[in-house]
């Protein structure tokens, strides 16, 4: 069966000498104009128009009020973590099944990620787990905050991430953190596109970020973005990831402790292009899952599909083996005949500088991490 399914991964990326990537960037649209305009314009760091007009068509593709360019997903998510509050001691409750790059970001702040279940269906984190949790581990405090009653920390910020571009359950888990005066950054850093019901996804929580890693949906080579409606905690994100730096025509004035975080205009200018192409890549990208998936179906074997009620970029496509053991066999054996296969991440809490962070029971995300094979999904326009 492994032939089998590496003949038709090539056969369907179009497969030339060398090997099959797991997901490459494509160039077909205004992308060699905007960058000669910009390196013509000598405005490639952080001052340029390619920048605003970037933020501007995130900000209308998402719907959200503002969008602020930053240079790279992390500190998307670094800067969002600030802007809601984090403080260094307090606890930070986000999934066990998810990259590096989130538990990372709330450790930047100096608090301590608290890793909870997956979901089966969307992947991401489970509302029930977190229901659970909050009731069996947490009390208000008399300032009207979540408290950790083992820990007697705050529980200040719940991080959901949209994994391989699937919407999470971001309704019931806002939800269940207004019940607890819990604040929602949503690391939708893989979901450009993907919308749960009618709403594009980082727009659920307070704040919500967007990654444009050379492996993404669409690509600045780096960059990220915070999402917000707020206009006060727009005005902070811009200064405090421009060095919070005062306006003024000469003076070099710095008010607070700032980060040199801002997207570079060149980045934006591949950014400009990119975007006015994702109509049809999004489009391929579903017709390229709609391929996986009946293909798997008649093989019986499994294949992660958006959630009811949900529409996935569907960034990642993903199989499901029986077990660990297959699973392993399957990578090793696509990635000996140039077809690069990748497992699910490890798991956050079982990485070393994890390890001592509390988690729940992780049945699922466990479950998850034993079969999830993510496959090529580069698109072809």
């Amino acid at each position: 069966m492994f032939d089998e399914i590496i003949h038709y991964i090539k056969e369907l990326q179009a497969a030339e000498e060398g090997v099959i990537s797991l997901h490459t960037p494509f160039f077909g649209g205004n992308e060699k104009k905007y960058l000669l305009d910009c390196i013509e314009s000598t405005y490639v760091s952080s001052v340029g128009s390619y920048v605003n007009t970037f933020e501007q068509k995130i900000a209308e593709f998402t719907g959200a009020k503002h969008a602020i360019a930053t240079v790279n997903g992390t500190a998307a998510l670094h800067t969002a973590l600030l802007l809601s509050g984090v403080q260094s001691g307090d606890e930070v409750i986000t999934q066990a099944v998810s990259f590096v790059a989130t538990s990372n970001a709330i450790a930047y702040c100096g608090a301590e990620p608290v890793f909870l279940d997956n979901d089966k269906a969307s992947l991401g984190l489970n509302p029930l787990a977190l229901e659970d949790f909050l009731n069996e581990n947490t009390e208000q405090g008399k300032d009207g905050f979540c408290y950790n009653r083992r820990t007697g920390k705050r529980i200040s910020v719940c991080v959901p991430m949209h994994v391989f571009g699937h919407p999470s359950a971001i309704e019931a888990i806002v939800s269940v953190c207004d019940d607890f005066n819990i604040q929602v950054v949503e690391d939708a850093a893989e979901s450009l596109g993907s919308y749960y019901g009618e709403r594009h996804t980082g727009t659920f929580g307070r704040l919500g970020i967007l990654s444009f890693n050379g492996n993404k949906i669409i690509t600045t080579g780096g960059g990220g973005m915070v999402l917000t409606d707020d206009d006060q905690i727009a005005r902070r994100a811009k200064h405090l990831t421009t060095t919070a730096k005062v306006p003024h025509a000469w003076e070099y004035s710095h008010d607070m402790l700032g980060f040199n975080y801002r997207l570079p205009n060149i980045n934006a200018a591949l950014g400009c292009a990119q975007i006015e192409k994702i109509a049809e890549l999004l489009a391929q990208k579903r017709e390229l899952a709609d391929q996986y998936r009946s293909y798997f179906e008649s093989l019986e074997v499994g294949f992660v599909s958006e959630p009811s009620g949900c529409h996935s970029n569907y960034w990642l496509n993903a199989i499901l083996f029986t077990n660990l053991e297959q699973r392993n066999l399957f990578l090793e054996y696509s990635n000996e005949n140039g077809v690069m296969c990748r497992p699910i991440w490890n798991l956050l809490p079982d990485l070393p500088m994890y390890k001592k962070c509390q988690t729940d029971s992780l049945d699922s995300a466990r479950w998850l991490w034993e079969r999830v094979v993510n496959i090529p999904s580069s698109v072809r326009l």
